[in-house]
């Protein structure tokens, strides 16, 4: 017994390792394919519109909602200290470094990666990767390289739509429910906010959408055969993907704004 525990925790040790340099692989291949032609421009452009355009509903709601949500709970907890009037700044400052790019990411991130991984992952199942590659087309580049492009381009722009759209939601908020003054709450948006507090959450965004569509490629590039395994790669591409976002919004957090 105490052999098989410890075979098991070998084999398991193995096979993380295994994913880690396969994983490590595919995203400098990616970089490489990023560099080199041929480039597919129609397949970015239909990217760049299903990852980008598409989302913006999605996006803009989650904003709006955590925007407005982040205002009535800042207002709750600084009146405890009298501290009320700082409602617009910390609205404004916590959606562009952390809410807007952190929820728009995760929001992103179910939808696109879950989709490419399905997509990537269906055409390998009936064997349409298989035939590119027959007709000497890389699927890297030709699948891979348009989507990464697009999500790194793409996001950013959601982001600083999804920015704009909370700092509204909490502006709405702040004068339908709190009684602010309408003027006084956009001039104490714009005395406290940064250009490095909204550039800093454009920056994670585009780390983000690098990530989203690199993790959907990869594992629907990588996945099982039939339904079942098409499912766990789109399973395992959304998981992948919203551990990661979380983990480099702190590694990026860390990096940007300790001294």
């Amino acid at each position: 017994m105490l052999l098989r525990a410890v075979a098991g925790v070998g084999h398991g040790t193995l096979g993380f390792l295994a994913g880690i340099g396969r994983g490590s692989r595919y995203v400098l291949d990616t970089l490489i394919a990023l560099v080199r032609p041929p480039f597919y421009f129609k397949e970015f452009l239909q990217a760049l519109l299903t990852i980008g355009y598409f989302s913006l509903p999605v996006v803009g709601l989650t904003a709006v909602f955590t925007g407005a949500a982040l205002a009535l709970q800042i207002y709750a907890g600084g009146s405890r200290f009298d501290a009320e009037a700082v409602v617009p700044s910390i609205v404004a400052i916590g959606m562009t470094r952390e809410l807007g790019p952190v929820l728009g990411g995760l929001m992103v991130a179910a939808r696109v990666a879950s989709s490419i991984a399905a997509e990537i992952g269906t055409m390998k199942v009936t064997e349409q990767i298989d035939a590119l590659v027959t007709l000497s087309t890389d699927p890297m580049r030709y699948l891979t390289v348009p989507r990464v492009l697009a999500a790194t381009l793409a996001l950013p722009v959601l982001v600083g739509v999804g920015d704009a759209i909370g700092i509204m939601g909490g502006f709405l908020v702040g004068i339908g429910r709190l009684d602010f003054n309408s003027a006084a709450y956009l001039s104490n948006t714009v005395d406290f906010l940064e250009f490095w507090d909204v550039a800093s959450g454009l920056v994670k965004g585009a780390v983000f959408g690098f990530i989203i569509a690199l993790v959907g490629c990869y594992f629907g590039m990588h996945s099982g055969r039939g339904a079942q395994g098409v499912g766990r790669a789109t399973k395992s591409a959304v998981v992948t993907a919203s551990v990661l976002i979380l983990a480099s919004n702190y590694l990026l957090t860390e990096a940007f704004f300790t001294q």
